[in-house]
């Protein structure tokens, strides 16, 4: 019995609760299904992962009927810490409000790229000297159906050097405050503090930085001083070498343990835990083999009880897996990556591919929708 392993091991041990078996609907099964945080997923089984600081040292498949009973089971801390997990896994995410924009949460929306460097990852190159096209861009991603428009102005890619923060703002600035008065929900994606003090003057709603505020000290100061949404992402290692040799016990044990420590951190220094979603940082310091583990294990990360968001669009393991392919022949990877999400109850799916993806998202919306109609 993996309670008696637990028990055995002590209070080193940590217990996490992976929600799976997942169902068209509820319909039918009362009391043997769970609703995904609020959202359109249900779900029937929870995978029990029992960890040290060896790694996994037992599982265990619980039906949804059961659960209460085999977290009673569990020996203290570890059945607090699962009790608490699985309230959070069922707990509605609430709405996101970023300026004239109400964000809902209980469905999968899409959170468009917009790059203004002159090395884009994507299409965006050479945009950050043209704001006026840059915000025509960020309207029409808008009314393509993006959810929330996230501007960046400096590089992250593997092997990307740091920008200057003065240079970041020049780029960033000028787009954010043409579309200031423009309906459109924007993110500022950066790591620094001046370009957060900056972008949020101009107009930005919310800060998504890769760094979890953890590059620059004035980044912290600066979102502790704000009162917008703020994405903290996993990341191993700086841009410039974080693929050279990333290693982990557990890729994706140890993102959630990161995560989980992380949260607690900006929380003790001030940011209120509620203004605060997560991202696990696909390509970010991870191998092919890493990635493909929390992506397939994206589901346990509501155990935080926070947002998620999923930024694998375009992303170097779709060309792994894909004959090498591309940047510009990843969409069908890159819709296969946000739809995966969406079946794991991710809110936010960050993708360069507005149009496409944001129809991906309706039909498999309008499944969900005819499931979860009584018959």
């Amino acid at each position: 019995m993996i309670s008696a392993e637990i028990a055995r091991r002590g209070r080193h041990a940590r217990i996490h609760l992976r929600p799976t078996g997942f169902v068209d609907s509820p319909f039918g099964y009362d009391g043997q299904t769970l609703r995904l945080a609020g959202g359109l997923v249900w779900f029937a089984m929870v995978e029990a992962i029992a960890a040290d600081g060896d790694g996994r040292f037992a599982t265990a498949l619980v039906p949804v009927e059961r659960v209460d009973d085999f977290i009673a089971s569990l020996p203290e801390p570890q059945s607090g810490m699962a009790r608490l997990q699985l309230d959070r896994i069922v707990a509605p995410r609430p709405a996101l409000r970023l300026g004239e924009r109400i964000v809902r949460l209980d469905q999968p929306q899409a959170m468009g790229i917009l790059n203004v460097t002159p090395d884009s990852f994507s299409d965006g190159g050479g945009l950050g000297d043209r704001p006026e096209e840059a915000a025509e861009r960020a309207i029409a991603m808008s009314g393509a159906g993006a959810a929330i428009v996230d501007i960046g102005g400096e590089s992250t890619r593997p092997g990307a050097k740091p920008l200057w923060e003065g240079d970041e703002i020049a780029r960033v600035v000028p787009v954010i405050e043409r579309l200031r008065h423009a309906g459109v929900a924007l993110s500022l994606d950066t790591r620094k503090g001046a370009v957060i003090a900056a972008g949020l003057a101009a107009g930005a709603q919310m800060i998504n930085d890769v760094a979890a505020l953890s590059y620059d000290p004035a980044a912290l100061e600066a979102a502790v001083a704000s009162d917008v949404p703020i994405v903290l992402m996993h990341h191993q290692g700086a841009p410039e070498t974080m693929q050279q040799d990333p290693r982990y016990r557990d890729a994706l044990l140890d993102v959630y343990d990161w995560l989980e420590t992380r949260v607690e951190a900006v929380v003790a220094a001030g940011v209120a835990r509620a203004r605060l979603l997560i991202d696990p940082g696909i390509g970010f310091g991870k191998t092919l083999r890493h990635n493909l583990s929390i992506l397939n294990g994206l589901s346990l990360f509501h155990g935080l009880g926070l947002p998620i968001v999923l930024g694998a669009s375009r992303k170097r393991t779709i060309g792994a897996l894909s004959g090498e392919a591309p940047v510009e022949q990843r969409l069908g990877g890159s819709v296969a990556l946000a739809l995966l999400g969406a079946a794991q109850g991710v809110q936010l799916l960050r993708v360069h591919d507005v149009p496409e993806t944001v129809q991906a998202l309706r039909v498999w919306r309008g499944l969900r929708d005819e499931a979860l109609t009584p018959r």
